[in-house]
């Protein structure tokens, strides 16, 4: 199977027409009708379906575009691997950070080190849930990712890095002590992340445990907005400590101790079934040292 033509059936399905994909590929559109055809013929499978509005996968066509993404990927790092043989490292390494979590605050010395270190490595940076994160290093589509581990999941290895306790993140106003009980929970109205989210799982965990339900009146998926919908008095919220620190620093927001502890772990995962480019070995070496620097160093 010529990877021309998996490359030519994947630009096909991002731009959803044989038209546009043409005028993107600067080629006739009946040379590219045919190389379409001659991948259907090779897989003895249909793989798009043309209306007027433009074409789109087939359930085999879709399967074919996931692997293919994959494949396109790993021939694109091992060619940049081979050709910068005994130059300086090069490439595009994809990192990927779960939102609300410490994972924010070591982006910023690692794009700097990374920066100094490997001039010629172009870091990708995203944020996005723990499932997603997941699910695209297993695909390929992520080199890495910092997350909270949930757990064992088949296709991935997890390097711990941390275990932070989560705090109440509440204003002024709200009449609690230095550290309150989980029960409080229920009883103070909280904004959390949604229930895909591992931080809320831990609350919703340990909640069970303790016999309650927490009192969410919110789900907001944005820090800074939580920050600020705290600072307004709408409602109290649950952080992992750094990441609480960072956002009461400078307001009058107040940081409470939660007891029995809620603790979640993050971790550095990679799949185990993809080798890593040589870019992406460099830039998870690099991140172990700005983690043990920036989090782990005696404060």
């Amino acid at each position: 199977m010529e990877t021309r033509r998996l490359a030519t059936f994947v630009r096909i399905v991002d731009v959803g027409s044989l038209t546009r994909a043409a005028d993107v590929l600067h080629i006739a559109q009946p040379a590219l009708s045919q190389q379409i055809n001659a991948l259907e013929a090779e897989l003895g499978q249909r793989l798009l379906t043309r209306s007027k509005q433009g074409v789109e996968p087939t359930e085999a066509g879709a399967a074919l575009y996931r692997h293919a993404q994959v494949i396109l990927k790993q021939l694109d790092d091992a060619v940049a691997e081979v050709c910068l043989l005994g130059r300086e490292v090069a490439g595009q390494v994809f990192l990927g950070l779960a939102p609300y979590s410490t994972a924010n605050l070591i982006a910023l010395p690692l794009l700097a080190a990374v920066r100094e270190r490997y001039p010629h490595i172009v870091l990708r940076v995203t944020d996005n849930f723990g499932l997603v994160l997941s699910e695209a290093m297993m695909s390929g589509r992520v080199h890495l990712a910092i997350l909270y581990d949930a757990g064992p999941i088949k296709g991935l290895v997890f390097e711990r890095l941390i275990t932070e306790e989560l705090v109440l993140v509440c204003g002024p106003s709200t009449a609690v002590g230095d550290e309150v009980s989980v029960e409080v929970l229920a009883e103070l109205p909280l904004m959390l992340p949604s229930p895909l989210h591992t931080i809320r799982k831990a609350v919703n965990l340990a909640c069970d445990v303790a016999g309650i339900q927490p009192l969410v009146v919110a789900e907001v998926e944005s820090v800074g907005l939580m920050g600020r919908a705290v600072s307004a008095g709408l409602a109290a919220t649950v952080l992992p400590g750094s990441v609480a620190e960072r956002l009461i620093s400078g307001s009058d927001l107040r940081m409470v101790r939660i007891a029995p502890a809620i603790e979640v772990h993050l971790s550095l995962g990679t799949p185990s079934s993809l080798p890593l480019s040589r870019a992406a070995e460099c830039v998870r070496d690099l991140l172990r040292h700005v983690v043990a620097a920036s989090l782990l160093a005696p404060q």
